[in-house]
């Protein structure tokens, strides 16, 4: 961390030796903005920068709708937005892009590396291509829709709120999931919902196998309403049937588990 040097005491801060804020240390102010939407042009910026100048606009300028041009698939970019916005990102984004938001809707309309949309609060981020693995990981709530396919863990540790996948899925997707729900049109790798603990994973194409305690369960009328309702709502086409899979509870007390399961999970 770059620090300051005052009175024999460092002080962390973003500063050079000599005690002067560093040029990608503040907003660059160059959005153009039209009313209440901006257009960010993102070429030639860093990610820091970038990101500074979000928070200018959305905080100081009150600006609610907008555009990032040029993303140049930079890793960390529209991170811990905590309001209600629209953010459109023209291309793709490197790692971590959109983690830690609560509220805004975020359209990226190409590729994201690994771990988007983690630990998402609330909100919506759509995803036009595909993402890497660990998508959605942890989410707490909110809509993560991805069109393409995703890698492996996807939704790992997953805390409430819905992932959509009109691709398919990796390994180990739903692994340790503890609440909300996914939704993965394609085909799925080995150990779906490996020690899931709670929420439900519904899959319309094969699956390679299922992981510990994961069990398949039936379909029932609400299960319906909520694809239909979310596949409506973003536009898009579904497969005509799904298979749902929640946790089968036998690792939910592990004092009862058989010698054979407690060298499995232990």
């Amino acid at each position: 961390m770059d620090t300051l040097i005052t009175s024999g005491r460092r002080q962390a801060g973003p500063y050079d030796a000599r005690g002067l804020a560093e040029p990608d240390a503040v907003a660059p102010n160059v959005a153009k903005i039209e009313g209440d939407s901006a257009i960010l042009d993102a070429a030639e910026l860093s990610t820091r920068q970038i990101n500074l100048e979000l928070r200018r606009l959305l905080y100081k300028e009150g600006i609610r709708n907008i555009t990032i041009q040029n993303p140049g698939a930079k890793h960390s970019i529209a991170v811990g937005i905590l309001t209600r916005c629209r953010i459109k990102i023209e291309g793709s984004l490197g790692y971590f892009g959109c983690g830690l938001i609560d509220g805004p809707e975020v359209h990226i309309t190409g590729r994201v590396g690994w771990s988007a949309a983690e630990n998402m609060m609330s909100g919506v981020v759509v995803i036009d291509k595909n993402a890497g693995s660990l998508t959605g990981a942890a989410i707490r709530g909110g809509d993560l829709v991805i069109r393409g396919s995703v890698g492996a863990r996807t939704g790992i540790d997953q805390k409430g709120g819905t992932i959509i996948v009109g691709g398919n899925a990796g390994s180990m997707t739903g692994f340790m999931m503890q609440r909300g729900r996914q939704i993965i049109c394609g085909d799925v790798g080995p150990g779906l919902g490996d020690s899931m603990y709670d929420g439900a994973i519904y899959v319309g194409g094969r699956v390679a196998s299922l992981g510990v305690d994961c069990v398949e369960a039936e379909m029932t009328d609400s299960d319906w309403e909520l694809i239909n309702r979310k596949f409506r709502i973003y536009g898009l086409d579904r497969p005509d049937s799904f298979r749902k899979f929640v946790c089968g509870k036998k690792l939910w007390n592990y004092d009862k588990l058989e010698p054979n399961e407690r060298k499995l999970v232990l």
